[in-house]
């Protein structure tokens, strides 16, 4: 069987599900993709219940993607499978994936799951909640106790539940100054995030956000999710980073822009496996930047900074569905252009070219 996902000029894909009928004659998989490929049409081929061959034979045929079920003959989770083929291809489908708010089966629950769920139930009304809660205290309090021991920190606990029912657990905030340690709360973040143990925080703080009680920079830590020995490994790993030499960047002082980007732009932007158009209209002020921007869906403020012949930008949008996209635009001023690299955020990078319309 073979399905056009868009017919026409627009076709996105050509689908094909993986079987007999498609192993030889006028429509088989090597067919399909010989007529597909000057087009520029990917084919993905859908064998979902099919053993597994290495080298892949649907790659061999000429597919640019197969995909496999994990619950099937690979015998794996039942909601989880395999995508192979063309690396773009691939590396789009995976930011689409969970936890984003993507396309797909992003439905599929599996046995697994299903038992794990109820198993977690039935567990969540035999535990003792109270002594559950001292325990959870009883890390923060270590995790503040090994952070003070730094000169120039301080942390407290958080030790009453909230009123509220959403994300209650103990935590512990750390504050410092980050002229004295030479490093700030989201840079502290970013560092236990990226390396070994990975440590994922409850929040952080910075100079220019809101001021802290003690310092311009601090980090928090929930407790509810930690298995026991987890504080310890924490402990350290902050105690480590805060007690290191660190030197904050000097903030340069920005300078004279080269030119008025005041207007109109098209700004191009390239994904991991597409492109597309956005428009930005442009107020200039100085160095200070504001503006519209105009995205595929939505409109929003966009907002930033010159210095000399550099740039950047940054829009955020809350989306229908609950996600949110925050746009960085980062880049140089070339003459009647603009280019760049783009954050964003959870969804990786792209790059992005800007040229007035006409």
């Amino acid at each position: 069987m073979m399905r056009f996902v868009n017919d026409g000029p627009r076709t996105a894909m050509i689908y094909i599900f993986a079987g007999p009928r498609n192993d030889s004659g006028p429509m088989s998989t090597e067919a399909i993709c010989r007529l597909a490929k000057p087009h520029g049409i990917p084919v993905l081929v859908d064998a979902a219940a099919e053993i597994l061959t290495i080298p892949n034979i649907h790659l061999q045929r000429g597919a640019t993607l197969v995909a496999y079920s994990g619950g099937k003959y690979i015998r794996g989770p039942q909601s989880a499978g395999l995508l192979l083929g063309r690396k773009d291809l691939v590396r789009a489908a995976w930011v689409h994936s969970a936890p984003h708010h993507g396309y797909a089966r992003a439905m599929k629950v599996g046995r697994e799951e299903m038992i794990g769920m109820l198993v977690a139930v039935e567990n969540w009304v035999k535990r003792d909640h109270d002594a559950e809660w001292k325990q959870w205290v009883a890390r923060c309090d270590y995790i503040a106790g090994e952070a003070s021991k730094i000169a120039g920190v301080t942390a407290d606990v958080h030790r009453e539940p909230d009123a509220t029912l959403s994300n209650r657990s103990p935590r512990v905030t750390v504050r410092w100054d980050s002229q004295t340690l030479g490093i700030t709360g989201p840079d502290v973040a970013d560092i236990l995030y990226t390396t070994e143990p990975r440590i994922a925080l409850g929040g952080s703080r910075g100079p220019g956000q809101p001021r802290e009680a003690s310092g311009d920079s601090s980090i928090s830590i929930v407790a509810s999710m930690m298995a026991p020995g987890d504080e310890t490994i924490v402990a350290q790993r902050i105690h480590h980073v805060l007690s290191a030499k660190h030197t904050l960047k000097p903030v340069e002082a920005p300078r004279s822009p080269v030119t008025n980007v005041s207007g109109s732009w098209e700004i191009e932007i390239q994904y991991a496996a597409s492109k597309t158009t956005h428009r930005v209209h442009l107020q200039q002020n100085g160095n200070r930047v504001d503006g519209i921007h105009q995205g595929n869906f939505l409109t929003r403020d966009i907002s930033g900074m010159i210095s000399g012949d550099a740039i950047s930008l940054a829009s955020i949008v809350s989306e229908r569905h609950g996600d949110a996209l925050t746009y960085r635009f980062s880049g140089k001023i070339d003459n009647a252009a603009m280019s760049g690299s783009l954050d964003l955020g959870e969804y990786l990078k792209a790059t992005w070219t800007a040229r007035r319309p006409g």
